[in-house]
């Protein structure tokens, strides 16, 4: 089903989609999960797409034979880690953010899970930071286009394909998205 613009509203759940151009580093060619919005108190959101060159068993000593790459969750309080995960059934204290997806939880128990196999590389993802924005910022990000909406999909946050997000969630968008999402990086082939 494609999504209409006009139907898509920001809350927590829904994905962020840059635009092709955008400048900032931090954020080019990114598709973001929002997992907190409240229009008071501003956005919390992960970068589904940016891998980092480094593993969870490298970080963290009690996991071990888990070759998960860590993620690059945003600029903001980059020494923290996060984690999104389907479990949210048998994880205590996980937030549900979408059907299949749940945002934290009890970290001994991740960690047991991993140990034990209940939890596999399809099951979870981490983060480190994460992507922050005041009151009303996102929404005139968005009045500007630096952003389009889209509906969140478990697909895009635990598959192993990270990097063809940006292109597959704008195809998925349907219309002009999917033309925009076949724009070479280089603007000056465009």
């Amino acid at each position: 089903m494609k999504e209409s613009e006009s139907q898509l509203r920001l809350e927590t759940g829904s994905l962020l989609i840059s635009e092709p151009f955008m400048i900032d580093e931090h954020f080019r060619r990114t598709v973001i999960l929002v997992v907190d919005y409240l229009k008071s108190d501003g956005t919390v959101g992960f970068v589904l797409n940016k891998e980092m060159d480094f593993t969870i068993e490298e970080l963290i000593d009690e996991i071990d034979e888990f070759p998960m790459k860590l993620h690059y969750g945003g600029p903001v309080a980059p020494e923290t880690l996060h984690f999104l995960h389907c479990k949210g059934d048998i994880i205590d204290d996980s937030i549900a953010i979408g059907p299949g997806i749940y945002w934290g939880g009890n970290f001994d128990q991740i960690k047991f899970l991993i140990r034990t196999k209940v939890i596999g590389l399809f099951d979870i993802q981490f983060f480190l930071g994460y992507s922050g924005w005041s009151p009303g910022q996102l929404e005139e990000e968005l009045e500007l286009k630096s952003w389009f909406l889209a509906e969140a999909d478990s697909n895009y946050i635990f598959s192993q394909k990270k990097r063809d997000i940006w292109k597959t969630a704008l195809e998925h968008k349907g219309d002009h998205f999917s033309v925009i999402g076949q724009m070479s990086t280089d603007s000056i082939l465009n």
